[in-house]
């Protein structure tokens, strides 16, 4: 009897087809997929593969319409279907006999298509549970549900560390020998070692990949665009939290052709917003392929922005919250001051006009910044923007700080 398993090339997608292995043997054969050929593939099956007695399973990814009409016809012809996934965007084929999508189990948790899979190899006696799997599937779970950033679990990162240095193929091996072994999962020293390094390398990509991110409004979203092709869940993850006045981050991947979404805003739902672009995930981490108009709206829209003008982080004199007020600017070369005035109201001025007032702190940052990409001033830009304004010397802007801020303030 011919086993095929149609599944997800990331982790998560990976760890069904492991499961796959473990339960099946030989028998199994894999096919590793994206959104961008999982149809034809799926279709191709369909069609060549008639018979009754050959099983499908797609794990961790969903087809369209068109190959759903037929997986659902296959069904209804005695054929064998089961379709697992866990993002919210496939529910509809709960509606099905043969589909199982659940986000969240009965227990409040969230899922991943590899403990979900587990949980179904398990009740069908295709699989015995024990502790190295449990472990394993719940490494998985919490890596690509973000629970393990939550809970600090840092090796669930570094699972997905190993499987992206040792690629598909080296990595099914080596954790498949694990895996059989019974044994508690471990890493070895070695691989603890290179994590280490790994860990420095994605923090320095991270920053260079900041430094570019511009940001832009698409529909009623303030979005953070950066092209990247690496490590595309750290980095936006921490770009969200860098920058959190963002709605989202699109990360753009030129070679794939795919743009990844991620926020930390629960009111954010970006798998509601992937969907309006073709694509698809979780409500905090999705994407999307790129076609003719997502290119022209996040990579050409992108390329004509200069980047986000980041705070500066190690000011003595221009600081938050000042109680003399403090400047704010972005790459366009546009000023802004923002002060406490006699009505307890935070007014934001752009070089001489008045632009808003607002009631908190907080609220007037994340406006400017939202509006203008503009960040905390460097400390010796002020002291160039002040001494230009007020034709003092640049020595004595920093001796005579508060004097000279109040003169700029007199100057309204």
């Amino acid at each position: 009897m011919m086993i095929k398993l149609f599944t997800d090339s990331d982790l998560d997608g990976v760890g069904c087809a492991l499961l796959a292995a473990l339960a099946f043997g030989d028998q199994v054969h894999i096919s590793y997929c994206s959104y961008r050929n999982l149809n034809e593939r799926v279709q191709r099956f369909v069609e060549d593969h008639q018979d009754r007695e050959s099983q499908l399973f797609i794990t961790d990814l969903s087809v369209n319409a068109e190959v759903e009409q037929q997986l659902a016809e296959r069904f209804a012809a005695g054929g064998h279907v089961q379709l697992i996934d866990h993002h919210a965007t496939a529910l509809h084929f709960n509606r099905y006999p043969w589909g199982q999508v659940e986000p969240v189990n009965q227990q409040g948790m969230k899922t991943c298509a590899t403990s979900l899979f587990y949980e179904f190899l398990v009740h069908q006696q295709y699989l015995e549970r024990n502790e190295t799997l449990d472990e394993f599937v719940e490494l998985v779970r919490q890596y690509d549900t973000w629970d393990w950033d939550e809970n600090n679990n840092i090796r669930a990162k570094r699972l997905n560390d190993l499987f992206s240095m040792l690629g598909i193929d080296e990595f099914v091996k080596q954790m498949t020998e694990r895996l059989q072994m019974q044994q508690p999962f471990s890493f070895t020293d070695m691989e603890e070692f290179v994590f280490q390094i790994e860990e420095k390398k994605v923090q320095r990509y991270i920053r260079m990949k900041q430094k570019h991110m511009v940001q832009t409004w698409i529909d009623e979203y303030c979005v953070g665009i950066v092209f990247a092709e690496q490590h595309i869940s750290e980095l936006g993850n921490m770009l969200s939290k860098r920058c959190p006045h963002l709605d989202l981050i699109a990360m753009i991947n030129l070679g794939t052709k795919h743009i990844g979404f991620r926020t930390i805003h629960d009111a954010v739902d970006v798998a509601e917003f992937a969907k309006r672009f073709g694509g698809g995930g979780h409500p905090k981490a999705s994407g999307c392929l790129m076609n003719a108009d997502t290119f022209l709206r996040f990579a050409t829209t992108a390329f004509q922005l200069p980047p986000i003008y980041h705070d500066a982080e190690q000011n003595r004199y221009n600081t938050k919250e000042h109680h003399l007020g403090c400047f704010f600017k972005n790459n366009r070369e546009q000023w802004f001051f923002l002060y406490l005035n006699e009505k307890k109201e935070w007014s934001l001025w752009e070089n001489h006009s008045m632009v808003a007032s607002f009631s908190t702190w907080d609220e007037a940052e994340r406006w400017v910044k939202r509006n203008f990409a503009a960040g905390l001033a460097d400390d010796a830009l002020v002291s160039d923007y002040l001494h230009q304004q007020l034709s003092w010397q640049k020595e004595a802007v920093f001796a005579r700080y508060s004097e000279a801020v109040e003169q700029y303030k007199s100057k309204r």
